[in-house]
């Protein structure tokens, strides 16, 4: 789609692209600017399809995301309980057909989305902005575009989804971004946002914390520590930006092994560095990987890193091999 295109141009479009007799899929990798940006879709196309559904891909661990579930009074519905044969239409937003295998077996009528475009992303309807901040500040936009003014519960999903993807506007955002917040504090609830910020850490999950200080290595203010299986990938989120507080350490890569994968979580803070072309580099030819300048992620099924003779069940191999792979790109 043409980036001279209007907003408002772009919401036409968006919305001719489906019939009052669709019944809309939105399937999400769930997280705040995920969750926010299927909510302002699904506001933009009421009344004008039959229904709009939005589904999980992933298990919803992480207790800020629950809070905001809960405080919000948001509810989605995992895609394993969704039959797609009884939906007409599909769309993503926030994400790209091939940043998840699950994703990957749609066929997609819009992709809305601030990462960087993929070649193979294809649909009737495209609007990537990839020096977009966050996904929920195009979605502002074509709210505004559209003359509705957010409810307080989408205002405060939307505040919250463009705070937590520019960490308060420490990573790389436009002014877009910035007007889009300033628009929605006005309407967000702040008390529920601090409530969200403020939820408690599992205590289940705080051995992680202690295991990451003591298993951490800083090479030339590089953070790298290798977790081993974990009982959810989110934790390796939580230990990157924590790591990133540490102020001796400008880049942060958290690995450890969930289920049948190896997942790599990248923060970065250096102006000369792109994490997400860092992360394609060193395992996109193995599995998927990407992101954006300041945060990326990497997937590798341990199937293809058995093939390559390592043991994931070694946490020294693994953990020399993370990072002599990252150091090897860098």
């Amino acid at each position: 789609m043409s980036p001279r295109l209007s907003n408002k141009e772009k919401v036409k479009r968006l919305r001719e692209s489906f019939s009052h007799e669709d019944k809309v899929l939105l399937p999400i990798v769930a997280d705040p600017d995920a969750i926010a940006s299927a909510l302002a879709l699904r506001r933009l196309l009421w009344r004008r399809v039959t229904s709009a559904t939005i589904a999980t891909v992933n298990e919803i661990k992480r207790q800020d995301n629950l809070t905001m579930l809960r405080l919000l009074r948001i509810k989605l519905v995992p895609l394993s309980r969704i039959k797609p044969e009884e939906y007409s239409a599909f769309v993503l937003v926030d994400g790209q057909p091939d940043h998840n295998p699950e994703l990957g077996r749609f066929q997609f009528d819009a992709v809305i989305d601030h990462h960087p475009q993929l070649e193979s992303t294809e649909a009737r309807f495209l609007d990537i902005r990839p020096n977009y901040g966050a996904t929920a500040t195009i979605f502002t936009e074509y709210l505004k575009a559209a003359k509705i003014v957010p409810s307080r519960s989408l205002a405060t999903a939307l505040f919250y989804a463009i705070k937590t993807d520019t960490e308060s506007f420490r990573r790389p955002a436009l002014e877009e971004d910035m007007r889009a917040f300033r628009y929605l504090y006005g309407l967000a609830d702040h008390n529920l946002i601090r409530k969200i910020e403020y939820s408690e850490i599992p205590l289940k999950l705080v051995k992680y914390y202690g295991m990451a200080l003591d298993r951490l290595k800083i090479r030339k203010n590089k953070g790298y520590v290798y977790l081993g299986r974990v009982a959810t990938p989110d934790i390796l989120v939580m230990i990157a930006d924590f790591l990133m507080k540490v102020h001796i350490i400008d880049t942060t890569f958290a690995a450890g092994i969930f289920e049948d994968r190896l997942v790599v979580i990248f923060r970065n803070a250096m102006a000369r560095r792109n994490v997400g072309r860092l992360a394609e580099r060193a395992f996109g030819k193995m599995g998927s990987a990407g992101g954006h300048h300041a945060a990326a992620r990497a997937e590798v099924p341990l199937a293809i890193l058995r093939e390559k003779g390592l043991n994931p069940n070694n946490d020294k191999t693994m953990e020399k091999y993370v990072r002599r792979t990252i150091q090897g790109r860098i």
